[in-house]
């Protein structure tokens, strides 16, 4: 069947409102935020429901026709990426708030509601989320679920992966999985929905997820700590939490040089009157304001009088807190300010994240002297962010990919920690996993998809 045959059977399906083609599709839909050269669709379709999701995915099935889904496209991976001669299934029309039931903590959402969306349902209801992102305003939840998304909640409240309590999932044929089971407790053979947490869109579209909330705390302490080497950050971390267990909520590290970048770019005040090796953003819960600062500043004096912190400020408002954490936010100023940004998302055992920022600092400057890449990352829960200026590497992108995902391997670290593997570290993923590993990956796709057309070339 030819191409125009297959559209005009899907519009006539579907409707032309959600079967757009040529011109009609903006050109955003070509490609994410990792910057992989775009991809024109064959056509675009945005299904208002599960069973236009279904029923577009039928009749691709029945004429070979590969599917790129596709979420706010806020990847750094490539994973939404279109192929040639495929479909785009984008989910942002399903993008309702289904239920919220605040007395058992669930919340029941399509897959295209943003995250941000889901956040502010959530304290609206007094709970809260514990997923969180810089790209919360544009990512969404299915694209969330498709890359088990990690960010600055992780060290309190686990990966994407432990928010999930149920998933509807629309399978390459057109299936149907109606796993949306609201219970922490259910061992009735294989856990189904675990296959589709992670997979990028390889195994099916993901179109309603039942998410975990968890409980308002009714304080919050936020602190910004300098501290004169990787190993005392690492001694600082382990007194608040042995202070204050799980309440620590995050634990931010930024070296010297993403400090200073994110200063410059962001028109801030400097933090200190001094620089610092490493600063840390140090969030902990609490039931009340004042006796929260008062606890976490007695632990500050107590690390400083140990030598581990050299100066800190605690946050006296909310307001306060969010100008500290905007520090951190220096990362969406990467595609204006590097040109073009090569970005790492790599894990590692937390006692050797410094020692690999160091041979990486090491590597690179014996490779590429003058070199311009930033450390930082969500060092409680041993993730690691990497940036390089492309342009400060004379345009060496792949090269110097080469080089940090070969240190990253003699670490025995991940060569992604919650970025996902799309198509851009495809040629890595070996480090990471054995070929037995691989040969499981496989033949999951092959049972789930056997025709191999759910976003297809990613991950694989």
């Amino acid at each position: 069947m030819s191409q125009e045959q297959f559209v005009k059977d899907l519009q006539q399906a579907l409707g032309a409102e959600v079967v757009l083609v040529g011109d009609a599709v903006e050109a955003r839909y070509h490609t994410d935020w990792s910057g992989t050269p775009p991809v024109a669709p064959w056509a675009l379709v945005r299904p208002r429901s599960t069973e236009e999701v279904s029923t577009a995915l039928r009749l691709c099935h029945a004429h070979r026709v590969p599917v790129v889904p596709q979420g706010g496209l806020t990847g750094l991976a490539g994973g939404a990426v279109p192929v040639q001669g495929c479909v785009a299934l984008s989910l942002e029309r399903m993008h309702a708030i289904e239920d919220i039931n605040a007395r058992s903590a669930v919340m029941q959402v399509q897959a295209g509601a943003t995250l941000q969306a889901v956040q502010e349902a959530a304290v609206e209801a007094g709970l809260v989320f514990g997923v969180d992102l810089g790209a919360r305003g544009s990512c969404q939840i299915g694209g969330n679920v498709a890359t088990n998304a990690g960010g600055n909640g992780v060290l309190q409240h686990g990966m994407m992966r432990e928010q999930v309590l149920g998933l509807e999932v629309v399978l390459a044929d057109g299936t149907v999985l109606p796993m949306l089971r609201p219970m922490i407790k259910n061992n009735t053979g294989y856990d189904l929905k675990q296959f589709f947490i992670g997979a990028e869109g390889t195994l099916g579209v993901i179109t309603r997820v039942l998410l975990r909330l968890r409980p308002m705390p009714q304080a919050k302490a936020t602190a910004l700590v300098a501290m004169p080497s990787f190993d005392q950050a690492l001694a600082v971390l382990q007194r608040m939490q042995r202070r204050f267990g799980n309440s620590v909520a995050a634990f931010e590290l930024m070296w010297d040089n993403f400090v200073q970048a994110s200063v410059q770019w962001q028109h801030l005040q400097a933090p200190f009157a001094e620089r610092h090796p490493f600063l840390a953003l140090i969030d902990v819960d609490g039931k009340d304001e004042a006796s929260l600062r008062e606890a976490v500043e007695e632990a500050l004096g107590e690390a400083m009088e140990a030598g581990d912190v050299v100066d800190a400020v605690i946050a006296q408002s909310q307001t306060q807190a969010k100008t500290l954490w905007k520090l951190r936010e220096a990362p969406a100023e990467l595609n204006t300010h590097m040109h073009p940004p090569i970005n790492f998302d790599v894990s590692l055992p937390q006692s050797e994240i410094g020692k690999f920022a160091d041979a990486i600092q090491a590597a690179f400057d014996a490779r590429w002297p003058g070199h311009f890449t930033l450390f930082f990352g969500h060092v409680g829960d041993g993730n690691l962010h990497v940036s390089t200026d492309g342009a400060s590497v004379r345009g060496e992108c792949e090269a110097v990919e080469a080089e940090l995902y070969r240190v990253v391997g003699a670490f025995h670290g991940s060569v992604s920690a919650e970025h996902g593997i799309g198509l851009h570290k495809k040629p890595f993923l070996a480090m990471s996993r054995t070929p037995a590993e691989l040969a499981a990956m496989r033949a999951i796709k092959a049972a789930l998809d056997p025709l191999g057309l759910m976003n297809p070339g990613k991950v694989f």
